[in-house]
């Protein structure tokens, strides 16, 4: 067994390339796609023997972990939710959007979230893990978004932050004519004035632009898309949150491309 160490290890002095995880599935699918982003690792006892292939990499690449207690991994991830497992990783690159559009096979359908406002960690974190789900290539940030991935949007994505890159931007009429000259049409997503979304067409290339949480998205930039969609309902409530309307808007091309 590693040695067990008193008192709360110290902040390893993160910079904007470093973030801390926590959560069993968002640590695994660091470990799983990017093991070479490990710099540190924190974990409960009760975890040795779950974790053994993980710790066993560590060791033969010389990156430290440590045993610690349940009060240390609190005040590590700074909530309760950790499952026991908090690490130190380095932050997957952001990609710029030429260099994203080259990844994707010519042809091929594929669906892009472009967040214009989205802010709060845990509705991140949500649409990471429906955007996975559903296969989505890129989340595509305007020029001056401070959104980034943090421990809390990730664990809330319970491994999806791995599989779904955020690519950044350009000026907007730059970006919007780089998306269509790929094949890709453009939807604003409305609370309401759009056309019914299920009535809609959906074509294989396609970019959902969602608006911020409470305001809702830019009117301008609405109405520079190629369609305007809302998502019907009973009235029951006034809409529907962002990372919820997310989840129908995907599961809805998904589905089309399925036929």
């Amino acid at each position: 067994m590693p040695p067990r160490e008193g008192g709360t290890p110290p902040p390893p002095g993160r910079g904007n390339d470093e973030l801390r995880l926590y959560g069993w599935n968002a640590v695994q699918a660091l470990f799983d796609k990017r093991p070479q982003a490990l710099r540190k690792l924190y974990l409960a006892e009760s975890l040795i023997p779950r974790l053994q292939p993980m710790l066993k990499w560590c060791v033969s690449n010389r990156v430290g972990y440590r045993v610690v207690e349940e009060g240390d991994l609190n005040k590590l991830a700074a909530t309760t939710h950790h499952e026991g497992v908090v690490a130190d990783v380095l932050r997957a690159p952001m990609l710029e959007l030429g260099e994203w559009l080259g990844t994707l096979p010519a042809g091929t359908p594929a669906l892009a979230l472009w967040l214009d406002g989205v802010g709060n960690p845990h509705n991140f974190g949500a649409i990471l893990r429906s955007a996975a789900h559903f296969g989505v290539a890129g989340l595509l940030l305007p020029p001056g978004s401070t959104l980034a991935l943090s421990g809390a949007a990730a664990r809330v994505a319970e491994g999806g932050a791995e599989s779904v890159p955020l690519v950044r931007l350009p000026a907007l009429p730059e970006a919007m004519q780089q998306l269509r000259d790929a094949g890709f049409g453009l939807a604003a997503t409305l609370v309401d004035g759009g056309d019914n979304l299920f009535a809609s067409d959906v074509p294989a290339r396609l970019v959902y632009v969602m608006g911020a949480e409470g305001e809702g998205m830019d009117r301008e930039l609405a109405q520079d898309c190629d369609a305007q969609v809302s998502i019907p309902g009973t009235g029951a409530v006034e809409s529907l949150n962002v990372a919820s309307a997310t989840a129908v808007l995907l599961a809805h091309w998904y589905g089309r491309q399925a036929r």
